[in-house]
């Protein structure tokens, strides 16, 4: 199947996609200063440069995007038809990545939390993301990730 738009035209369109103060990390931030929590932006100096850091709590936070970090399982997370072996490296790629900076992190003591971008899309999944956030921050598990499927057994303490 071919793409509805011109190659230049989509090129501009993902050229213009951030990063970083995208509406999912803005969210996450808002809720977690609604709480009284104190962060860093971007820490460049921590693998994986994560979207939030806690520093005197040893936390990283990464807003994942569910197209981009191919969420598994996410209706949002569909391999365009078109061009798809640069896709599926790309992607590929990206989650390689993603896996190394959790590992480095973990590895040099971090606890890490991923929230993934459909956490942030329905009324139903962000009534209750302050909450999940909170209660994981005030535990002891080491690593979490926050999908929007909000009726869903979490997973276990990693």
């Amino acid at each position: 199947m071919a793409d509805i738009v011109t190659k230049e035209r989509r090129s501009k369109m993902m050229a213009g996609i951030r990063g970083k103060g995208t509406k999912p990390e803005l969210l996450v931030r808002q809720m977690l200063t609604a709480d009284g929590f104190r962060y860093r932006l971007h820490r460049k100096d921590l693998p994986g440069t994560p979207d939030v850091v806690m520093p005197g709590r040893k936390i990283a936070i990464f807003v994942h995007g569910c197209f981009w970090h191919q969420h598994q399982g996410c209706k949002f997370a569909k391999l365009p038809t078109s061009n798809e072996n640069f896709w599926r490296h790309k992607f590929d790629e990206n989650k390689r990545r993603d896996l190394l900076a959790l590992a480095a992190l973990r590895d040099s003591g971090w606890r890490i939390l991923t929230v993934w971008e459909c956490a942030t899309r329905t009324k139903e999944s962000t009534d209750s993301l302050g909450t999940r956030m909170r209660e994981w921050i005030e535990s002891d598990c080491v690593f979490r990730e926050i999908p929007s499927k909000v009726h869903a057994p979490d997973p276990q303490c990693r």
